[in-house]
């Protein structure tokens, strides 16, 4: 994807943002700049710190050093109703029972803008409906949560992003679950929400899909920001074998898809 014309105005701001759990740093002075309106991929291996500095973007948890600013204000003094109104959060695991139809679930989405005891209008069902349609979840919408396989979870979980209709998504690993055909739904998706204005922030472990759909990258490994900016530029050999501490080559085949080789570096 080309990142020419990244607005000069961040999503996020992030300056020495830190994270500990007891002794551990789980993130270490992460200085970076998110950009409006592009889809951003955090890559790393595990235990990089991905997940951690996800949950600092949505506010989940409070840094231990360091800021996060959104639209350039603090994202800490920001009130909890205007957070949901800002930030879309998919977490990697849905809850594993819920006393909820699928229909119910997605309709949730609408708790920023309705509060809790709101009703739903008719373009309000309408815009249920036509997400529920973008996911191919039509057909699932009346049964229970626990009826649900992991994939049709977390496409619900997809579809109630789409009815809060927040401008900025942060999303933990979204191919979660899901097979083939709706992987790659979903990342035409998130580019035409991105093509619409939309913001989006998500984890992703599959490296040739980071390149081919972000247009911004995060490397972070062993909790520290390696490399950020283009993934032609953050996802050389070099940048990714110093991240996963073990050789990894990226690069584009003639027909333009990107393949992977984990071994010895050509």
């Amino acid at each position: 994807m080309n990142a020419a014309a990244i607005p000069a105005m961040p999503a996020f701001l992030l300056r020495q943002l830190g994270l500990q759990a007891g002794t551990r740093a789980l993130l270490e002075g992460i200085d970076a700049q998110l950009p409006l309106g592009r889809f951003t991929a955090i890559v790393g291996p595990n235990g990089a710190g991905k997940s951690s500095l996800l949950k600092l973007l949505a506010g989940l948890q409070a840094p231990s050093q360091g800021q996060v600013l959104l639209h350039g204000l603090p994202l800490a003094a920001m009130p909890l109703a205007e957070r949901a109104r800002q930030l879309g959060w998919l977490g990697q695991f849905a809850a594993a029972d819920l006393p909820l139809s699928l229909h119910d679930y997605v309709l949730l989405g609408l708790r920023p803008t309705l509060g809790s005891f709101g009703q739903a209008s008719a373009p309000d069902l309408a815009r249920v409906a036509s997400a529920l349609q973008q996911f191919d979840l039509l057909g699932a919408q009346q049964r229970r949560w626990g009826q649900l396989s992991g994939g049709e979870r977390q496409r619900a979980g997809l579809a109630r992003l789409l009815v809060q209709d927040a401008p900025l998504w942060l999303l933990d690993e979204p191919t979660n679950h899901l097979d083939l055909k709706h992987q790659a739904l979903l990342f035409r998706r998130l580019r035409a929400e991105v093509a619409q204005g939309r913001t989006i922030v998500a984890v992703l472990h599959d490296l040739p899909q980071a390149a081919r759909w972000a247009d911004h990258v995060l490397l972070l490994g062993e909790g520290r920001l390696l490399a950020q900016g283009a993934p032609a530029d953050c996802l050389s050999a070099a940048e990714l074998s110093r991240a996963y501490q073990w050789p990894v080559r990226l690069w584009p085949d003639a027909a333009g898809h990107w393949q992977l080789a984990v071994g010895e570096v050509a």
